[in-house]
């Protein structure tokens, strides 16, 4: 019968046969989901087909084209990383909005799932599913903590209340997203989520995880490991200040410091966070008294976490 309440976003980068791989996945939904793409894939000019990693002729828009032409496929002609979910999102017309990565894909009847759980829960922005990693189907490590979360959660709230979510995995409400002013262009892509996350909040919009919702990853070997640990590392540190009071600004910022691999991917991230500190000050908005106790607990967890790790 189809769901039209939620349409699916994605973003990809020269990873055709897995972006096919994951489409295909989608189009068998009973949800049957509008889907949106923002090819991030540079523009080589006119007559010049890219080639992606795999080695296969043909741009991506052509081969999405061919194989699921209903999908609409946006091509920025440039590397946009994570605001190229922001740029797919304007053409969102249902009131959620589902986020993918190329090599992620929604469960049959989770994205339908979400959008009860928004429908029956107004002040809810964000619904983030649990995580399968293929092949195999074993949970990600992070869900125990999504599942264990420690911010603090008002009666009522349908699942465990969070302080940030895991884009690929969410449902938002197309309205908060955008009134939130989605990803930042300056983070670009690497651990993005954390400072929308701190606006929604602010907003008054609760995230929670919702156990019973499932998204599969197949992670995929075309990635920059080292370069996504960089720009992970100075995102963090960029989303702490631009967001925390200074005493756990801090604190979180020393423990990153102390932790992190000692090697020239952190040094240069670190450099990178320094000279980003002009705009740093200018932009910096304290989070309010009561989203910072949301967060604080957080703290403590992450300091814990066996998932989060800077590895690459």
């Amino acid at each position: 019968m189809g769901d039209d309440r939620t349409s699916v976003v994605i973003i990809t980068h020269h990873r055709r046969e897995e972006l096919l791989h994951t489409l295909d996945r989608l189009a068998e939904l009973p949800e049957q989901p509008a889907v949106l793409l923002t090819d991030n894939a540079v523009d080589r000019g006119p007559g010049r087909a890219a080639a992606d990693r795999t080695g296969d002729a043909g741009s991506v828009a052509e081969a999405v084209a061919r194989r699921h032409p209903g999908v609409r496929v946006l091509s920025p002609g440039a590397n946009l990383g994570a605001v190229g979910r922001n740029l797919a999102a304007r053409y969102v017309t249902t009131p959620y909005l589902a986020f993918c990565d190329d090599d992620s894909w929604w469960a049959p009847g989770s994205l339908a799932g979400a959008a009860d759980l928004l429908d029956a829960h107004p002040r809810v922005g964000a619904v983030t599913a649990r995580i399968l990693v293929e092949p195999g189907g074993h949970e990600d490590p992070v869900v125990a903590e999504l599942r264990e979360s420690p911010v603090p959660a008002p009666p009522g709230l349908p699942g465990p209340a969070l302080g940030s979510f895991l884009a690929a995995a969410t449902v938002l409400r197309t309205d908060a997203f955008r009134t939130a002013g989605g990803f930042s262009p300056r983070l670009w892509l690497g651990g993005e989520e954390e400072l929308l996350a701190c606006d929604l909040l602010t907003a008054g919009w609760w995230l929670v995880h919702a156990g019973h919702l499932t998204v599969h990853h197949a992670p995929s070997a075309l990635r920059d490991s080292t370069g996504r640990r960089e720009d992970g590392i100075r995102n963090t540190l960029w989303t702490t200040w631009l967001r925390r009071p200074v005493g756990p600004a801090l604190r979180r910022s020393g423990h990153l410091l102390r932790t992190a691999p000692r090697d020239r991917t952190t040094t240069r991230a670190i450099g990178r966070a320094l000279a980003g500190l002009p705009w740093l000050l200018r932009e910096r908005r304290v989070v309010p008294p009561e989203v910072e106790n949301l967060l604080r607990p957080l703290d403590r967890a992450q300091r814990a976490s066996k998932a989060r790790r800077y590895v690459g």
